[in-house]
């Protein structure tokens, strides 16, 4: 089996699309002084052709599906009003 690198992030903190290619900031939760609410800070960038993230979207979206299905996610029906 290939090595695989495993990388952690709290979320995405933007993603915009620039030079023919959408771009994903990856974000973690950096501690703050004093219990004060914690910063993100950006800590890779993922960069890939509109085509690619087309496929990705659609392969988010089916595993959306299947986590709503399974029970593990629910529908805001509030934030859709």
């Amino acid at each position: 089996m290939s090595d695989k690198k495993e990388i952690f992030a709290d979320g995405i903190g933007q993603i915009h699309f620039a030079g023919g290619m959408v771009r994903y900031d990856f974000v973690t939760l950096q501690p703050a002084e004093d219990g004060k609410t914690p910063g993100t800070q950006s800590n890779i960038r993922i960069v890939m052709p509109p085509q690619g993230f087309l496929a990705a979207f659609n392969s988010m979206q089916q595993l959306i599906d299947k986590l709503l299905e399974a029970g593990v996610l629910q529908k805001n029906e509030a934030a859709k009003k």
